[in-house]
């Protein structure tokens, strides 16, 4: 059977059922970052993103930007998981025909984005690869009681997006800054019940939420906050690399949100019962249905 057969997911689905974990791990796989034990008051979380030359960039791209990305991807995890990032390592599959410049302002993206989040880079490896590879693994923490993962939505939960999504691909998907500030300003102020950073698109990200949390939800097209360089609805729910926070919040702690008048947080739609599925209201109130779809590497 080929893997495009079964999906990436169906093939994470079957990773975790080989996979048995101690005592010690508190998330394993199936969330943004691993969550484990670490002391009375913290939790220490770790999480790797792969980013492949011809998948997540082009040769064409910046090589300041290309490595700037590779460790940003992975720090909007620690966001969605509400912590704070601290350590990176980085491992590179580098071509033969690669120029020691180009490899350095790929470094140079990274170190400088390490510096701006208080991030210690502390090691890593380097290999031979026919296409350039970057994997990059943080480690942070996060205290006990502000740890978000993405299976508590409730019904009556409002939903809620953070910045503006879609047409990122025309070069924001390099350049975002992962929402550590914003989620732990969420955090400190308010109970956040689920959480997820949009990587892979509105529909195909929320969707995580709602099959963890077993819940449905409703969308209003009106109120998802679309760029300016998104061609259409389509494209904010389905085309990803916004890295953007996704969130859930009680009614209660919707309004104080509003309260605050923050131009960052939009509200989007609710949580419904896992009978009503995963729909959105168009601006003419006819409803539709909403496939859980998105990027997928196969």
């Amino acid at each position: 059977m080929l893997i495009s057969k079964i999906g990436e997911f169906g093939l994470i689905e079957r990773i975790k059922k080989l996979v048995k974990t101690g005592p010690l791990v508190i998330k394993g796989i199936g969330d943004d970052c691993a969550v484990l034990r670490f002391d009375r008051n913290k939790y220490l979380l770790s999480t790797c993103d792969m980013i492949v030359e011809g998948v997540d960039f082009t040769r064409k791209d910046s090589p300041y930007l290309i490595g700037r990305k590779s460790l940003a991807v992975s720090i909007s995890d620690i966001a969605a998981c509400a912590g704070t990032p601290r350590y990176a390592l980085f491992s590179m599959g580098i071509p033969r025909n690669s120029t020691v410049e180009f490899i350095g302002k790929i470094i140079k993206g990274i170190v400088d984005l390490a510096k701006a989040y208080k991030i210690d880079i502390v090691g890593g490896d380097l290999s031979r690869s026919e296409k350039l590879i970057i994997d990059v693994n943080v480690l942070g923490f996060v205290e006990k009681i502000n740890l978000v993962l993405r299976n508590g939505a409730k019904v009556g939960d409002i939903i809620f997006a953070s910045g503006t999504l879609g047409g990122s691909i025309l070069g924001r998907h390099l350049k975002f800054s992962p929402r550590i500030k914003e989620a732990r300003y969420l955090v400190n102020n308010f109970k956040i019940n689920a959480m997820i950073d949009v990587s892979d698109g509105l529909a195909q990200d929320l969707s995580h939420i709602l099959k963890e949390s077993e819940v449905g939800a409703l969308i209003y097209e009106v109120l998802i906050p679309q760029s300016n360089q998104a061609s259409d609805l389509e494209d904010a729910l389905y085309s990803g690399e916004d890295f953007e926070l996704l969130f859930t919040m009680s009614r209660k702690e919707a309004r104080k949100l509003f309260s605050r008048r923050s131009k960052i947080f939009t509200p989007i739609g609710e949580i419904v019962e896992r009978k009503y599925g995963f729909r959105l209201m168009d601006e003419r109130n006819r409803e539709r249905v909403i496939k859980p779809e998105g990027f997928r590497h196969f």
